[in-house]
């Protein structure tokens, strides 16, 4: 084993070197510490000065020794956790010198990793979006809510933002601006029912703030779901305590939540106040830019209680959505019944609790929580919060949480040997995907799965394209939660019919952002924040939303074979999304080819034309492509039902024979522009517009993410430039594999060079800034294709790491990136693993980073459990049916639950 030995002081950093651990230093370092730099600046000097070095772990020989971390040291009256910070840093675990003593090295590098692979930790009192993003990576939920992880003792203000969010409330106001009527509908900020803090010898409660609070750790528990906050805080009286809340919702009785608030008085024995609230005037406040709309969504209508227990009723205020909070204050150190003083405020309901209190002591208090909402399909609970209230308990929703997890790791956990932080982040994925959807699966919730999860309020909770990077993961691992997120969408078919029928065409066009019923959320203008002006927003163009549906319909039943999805459904889906693109599709008699016009893409930067008063654009290449797919796979998917299910389905859509026909004679004819070069264009008269210098705007900006607001600053528009907010052109090979696309553009009649996918990457990349952060997962993809391995890795990290580095700038604290953590999942096992689902049987292609030396996952496909062993030299897979797969370019068959391994030559 290979080590790094550190001393931290005030002045300097000695660090050691050890090839073999239990051998002599070999080098030292003293680096300087700059007071001029923050500890963490000067912590990177230690990962520059060790550059080429090779080591496994690190110890701290001068660790501080707190109950929550033995690894954090005080530099000129700061402190830090090193050992989260070079963890960070340098991908290794960090130990205690007094962890090595009692327990010996081994052990004690084992058991940090085992922590590290599956926690969630943050050190310190952080403000502002910094803070606001760590809330939101600690969310706790169950997919029917989600509670932000502020502090609990916490309300919002510029640090600090408590989020309650339930799955399908919305609500709309209208708010008047510049003699415009501005309507939006948003995901509603629902009561506070999470906050409890104290108070001393009844002095003012406690309130989070940087003067108080002299240290802080928060640990998210990832196999749990607990959620641990300690605080170590000295009031201005000069009392000291140590203050403990932990947070879990019930993964099973998904409408409860509980807390556990714990004091110790460290310095004094005297009068403790504890005080549970539950504030029903909360507004959505999390993102500052909606704030000069109206964001007052909530009407309290009723407020009670009774010895323990509290309540709190209302109603959102035009969706009329009912609401009942109800929370029951229990300790086993008094008879809370017997304590409680209950005050009834203007918009919300506070317990206080009093009682004598020793030094030394702990004191333990459980909060539990019962939200009901009307909502709910099938569920009375609104009428039963008591009862529901009575058989709730901490230790219950701790043991029923524990159970969920422990099955839901058994069959949707990969495990990456080799590297500490991808396996830590991967976990994280893992975990708020299943946070944000998970109570979908009862089919009780007329809902689906937000791009920022139930975490936050940005994109106002809606619905977008991003289940086409949700729903490939969901279908491996929870089938049931993917088919109900294309429920939503079959529920919201009749809105789609209206929605293409007020636009002048037929059959049916989703929304680009969805909500409660399915019409079009996405506004006519937004704010741009550089300039503050008010920019038209044709985001609505985006038309491509069905098709990524249509996709999704497809890759469900494709995996699942669920016949009677298709039959029922799915169906009916497809042929009214592909007579949407019949009614849009026009015949050029100078070309013979149909063309699509009037869309957008997924780039988003290019809305129009330059000096073109007329809306979108024409001839979309990611468009046109989906399109000729879509046509092609319903007529292979109309061979798999019977004929009588078709009819039905096509009587629903009203998609009669000329349609059908007209429909084959577009697939083979529409509209792409390729250059000599195989250059795909993004969208007709591409190649017209001029190029950008990316290196001087990066020079000028630094961050050049929204070229679009920073083009419009300047007074310049991104739509007469070649320059992408994202991967648009190139998303067909993210969808499917190349022969696949490459079959269906030379179906329309079009011939591509060799290099031609080669030249297309690298010619989009130079253009595209990533602005959003699933552009660094397709082209990761897309890179890994095109075996530049290196850069697929770098796009892939940066993903991954994004919402926890936050790489945008303080979008994490409005709500994680859910497509984005979905994906880099299936990326990891279909590119990285190389298990594709694409085939009418798994396909395995191993492409492991060289630095994992083994991956380990399941996949469920066509009914059956696959379990992949994968390492540099060999595949092992044991499926417990009967099945054949593909290894490596040859077919093997599996026998029931016997493991297959096969050599293969990794890249």
């Amino acid at each position: 084993m290979q080590l790094i030995k550190l001393r931290i002081e005030n002045d300097a950093m000695d660090i050691a070197y050890y090839p073999v651990a239990d051998e002599p230093a070999t080098t030292h370092y003293a680096i300087a510490y700059n007071p001029d730099q923050s500890i963490n600046d000067n912590l990177e000097n230690i990962k520059v000065r060790l550059a080429g070095l090779k080591f496994d772990a690190a110890i701290l020989e001068n660790g501080l020794d707190y109950a929550f971390s033995d690894t954090i040291v005080g530099v000129n009256y700061d402190r830090i956790d090193v050992g989260l910070a070079l963890t960070n840093l340098l991908n290794i675990p960090v130990v205690s010198r007094a962890a090595v003593d009692r327990d010996g090295l081994t052990a004690a590098i084992k058991a940090k990793k085992a922590y590290l692979n599956w926690h969630l930790d943050y050190y310190g009192q952080y403000q502002g979006v910094r803070n606001n993003g760590q809330e939101a990576m600690l969310t706790v939920g169950n997919g029917y809510f989600g509670i932000r992880g502020a502090y609990v003792e916490s309300r919002a203000d510029k640090n600090d933002y408590p989020g309650t969010y339930v799955a399908g409330v919305f609500d709309q106001e209208t708010t008047t601006i510049k003699d415009h009527a501005v309507v939006n509908e948003d995901l509603v900020n629902l009561p506070n029912a999470q906050f409890m803090t104290f108070g001393v010898d009844h002095q003012q409660p406690f309130s989070i703030n940087e003067r108080d609070v002299q240290d802080v750790y928060r640990s998210l528990n990832l196999k749990t779901g607990l959620l641990t906050t300690t605080m170590l805080i000295q009031l201005p009286s000069g009392h000291m305590l140590q203050v403990q809340s932990q947070k879990i919702a019930n993964m099973q009785a998904w409408h409860r939540f509980s807390i556990r608030y714990t004091v110790t008085p460290i310095n004094f024995s005297g009068s403790l106040q504890i005080y549970s609230e539950i504030d029903g005037s909360v507004v959505n406040g999390n993102v500052s830019r909606y704030n000069v709309f109206d964001q007052h969504h909530l009407q309290t209508l009723g407020m009670e209680s009774c010895a323990n227990a509290m309540y709190l009723s209302g109603q959102t205020k035009t969706s009329k959505i009912n609401y009942t909070f109800g929370a029951k204050l229990t300790s086993p150190d008094c008879d809370t019944s017997q304590l409680i003083d209950l005050k009834n405020q203007p918009q919300g309901v506070q317990q206080t609790l009093s009682l004598a209190v020793k030094a030394g002591q702990t004191y333990t208090f459980d909060k539990d929580v019962v939200i009901a909402t009307s909502n709910v399909k099938n569920d009375d609970l609104l009428s039963h919060v008591d009862t529901e209230l009575a058989k709730s308990s901490f230790k219950d929703t701790v043991k029923t949480s524990e159970t969920y997890w422990t099955k839901a790791w058994h069959d949707a956990d990969i495990k990456i040997h080799g590297d500490l932080t991808s396996q830590r982040l991967t976990r994280v994925n893992i975990f708020h995907s299943l946070v944000s959807a998970a109570a979908l699966e009862s089919g009780q919730l007329d809902a689906s799965a937000g791009a920022r999860g139930l975490h936050g309020e940005a994109y106002r909770g809606h619905v977008f394209w991003d289940e086409m990077f949700m729903l490939p993961f969901y279908v491996l691992h929870r089938p049931e939660l993917a088919k109900q997120l294309l429920l939503y969408r079959y529920r919201r078919l009749p809105a789609a019919r209206a929605n293409a029928k007020a636009a002048g065409f037929a059959g049916a066009m989703y929304p680009w952002q969805s909500a409660q019923k399915g019409d079009e959320q996405a506004q006519f203008t937004h704010l741009n924040p550089i300039t503050k002006a008010w920019d038209p927003d044709n985001s609505r163009l985006q038309r491509h939303v069905s098709l990524d549906i249509a996709y999704d319909i497809w890759t469900y039943t494709h995996v699942t074979q669920d016949g009677e999805f298709l039959a029922k459904y799915g169906m009916e889906m497809l042929l009214s999304i592909a007579e949407f693109w019949i009614s849009k599709a026009t015949f050029d008699k100078a070309t013979g080819r149909y063309s699509i016009a009037g869309v957008m893409g997924p780039d988003e930067f290019h809305e129009n034309y330059p000096n073109s008063k007329t809306p979108g654009l024409k001839n979309n290449a990611y468009t046109n492509m989906m399109v000729a797919w879509l046509f092609d796979i319903i007529a292979q998917l109309r061979e798999k039902l019977a004929n009588a299910d078709y009819q039905k389905a096509a009587a629903a859509a009203n998609f009669n024979t000329e349609l059908a026909n007209k429909m084959v004679d577009i697939s083979h004819k529409l509209t792409l522009d390729i250059n000599q070069s195989g250059i795909i264009a993004q969208f007709e008269g591409y190649f017209n517009l001029p190029t950008l210098d990316f290196r001087a705007y990066r020079q000028k900006y630094g961050d050049i993410s929204r070229m679009d607001r920073i083009l419009k600053a300047e007074g310049k528009t991104p739509d007469a430039y070649q320059v992408a907010k994202q991967a648009d052109t190139l998303m067909a090979f993210y969808n499917f594999d190349v022969p696949t696309v490459q079959k269906l553009i030379e179906k329309l009649g079009y011939k591509l060079p060799k290099e031609y996918l080669t030249h297309n990457i690298q010619y989009y990349l130079e253009r595209t800034t990533h602005g959003s952060t699933l552009s660094r997962i397709v082209y990761a993809v897309l890179n890994q294709l095109d075996e530049n391995y290196d850069q697929a890795w770098s796009l892939f990290s940066e993903a991954l790491f994004s919402d926890y580095y936050d790489i945008q700038g303080g979008t994490t604290a409005e709500g994680i990136h859910l497509g984005v953590m979905c994906a880099t999942l299936l990326l990891e096992t279909r590119n990285f693993g190389g298990v594709s689902a694409l085939a009418d049987q798994l396909q395995v292609n191993p492409q492991l980073p060289a630095h994992w030396q083994s991956l380990k996952f399941k996949h469920t496909f066509r009914g059956a459990q696959y379990t992949f062993v994968i390492n540099h030299e060999k595949i092992t897979v044991t499926a417990d049916q009967k099945r054949s797969i593909t290894i490596a370019g040859k077919k093997h068959q599996l026998q029931a639950k016997k493991p297959l391994t096969v050599a293969y030559a990794s890249n």
